[in-house]
């Protein structure tokens, strides 16, 4: 982990929603919800449910959030159901950015589902900043936050540019973080926080963030954790 000078925070994912499209976002939301109109009678529930996700994305465009909180609500207990974890953290990702009332326990969740399973390390990512951005600047949430979201890329992104621009992207992140945290300003001053808060150890900055999700969540669980992890490739 390097410390950048110029550590600036990012925001959510690299060519995602927030890319401006040549097509009106009411276009996007009309043809989208033809398409799932269109669908069989007989269509798999995943099909159903992965279309409801993409008309969410484009509700949340449109600031229309009790809507879209209701749509990736919905269809997160299919993606569950149907092992695909990558939708489903997609879910608690929109829940969150919706602002509702139960926003934070879904953030939660979707931090779990992402570390515990095979998600795509940019999805993860801007989970965990979410995590940066809703912790103070005096407590150390974020830099393990941040530090478990390096340790993911690290770990799972394949060789590449895609892997160098992820790991540069998180590690201004934790130099941000640091900034705020204790006004690290130089390499030296940053090697000394990483050590003094164990930022540098993967097991315990696991164990630090399980502690913070389950802060997140209370008692708001949306499925069986111990249920799911049997579903691990290691079980």
């Amino acid at each position: 982990m390097k410390f950048d000078e110029q550590a600036v925070l990012i925001g959510a994912r690299e060519g995602e929603a927030q890319q401006v499209s040549a097509v009106p976002l009411e276009s996007q939301l009309v043809a989208l919800e033809d398409r799932y109109h269109e669908l069989p009678g007989n269509a798999p529930a995943i099909e159903r449910a992965r279309l409801e996700l993409a008309i969410a994305r484009v509700r949340l465009g449109l600031a229309q959030h009790r809507q879209v909180w209701d749509s990736a609500r919905k269809v997160f207990d299919v993606f569950i159901q149907e092992q695909a974890w990558q939708e489903a953290a997609e879910a608690c990702d929109l829940m969150f950015q919706s602002g509702q009332e139960q926003s934070l326990s879904a953030l939660g969740q979707g931090v779990w589902l992402a570390v515990t399973f095979p998600v795509e390390p940019e999805l993860t990512l801007a989970l965990l900043q979410h995590i940066v951005d809703e912790t103070p600047d005096d407590a150390d949430g974020a830099a393990v936050a941040a530090a478990v979201a390096i340790y993911v890329i690290e770990l799972r992104q394949e060789e590449g540019r895609q892997k160098d621009s992820l790991l540069f992207f998180a590690n201004q992140l934790l130099g941000a973080v640091a900034r705020r945290h204790s006004q690290v300003e130089t390499q030296q001053q940053f090697d000394f926080w990483l050590q003094k808060l164990e930022l540098d150890q993967e097991d315990k900055i696991l164990v630090r963030l399980r502690n913070i999700v389950d802060v997140l969540v209370q008692e708001d669980w949306w499925f069986d954790r111990e249920a799911l992890q049997q579903q691990l490739p290691l079980n």
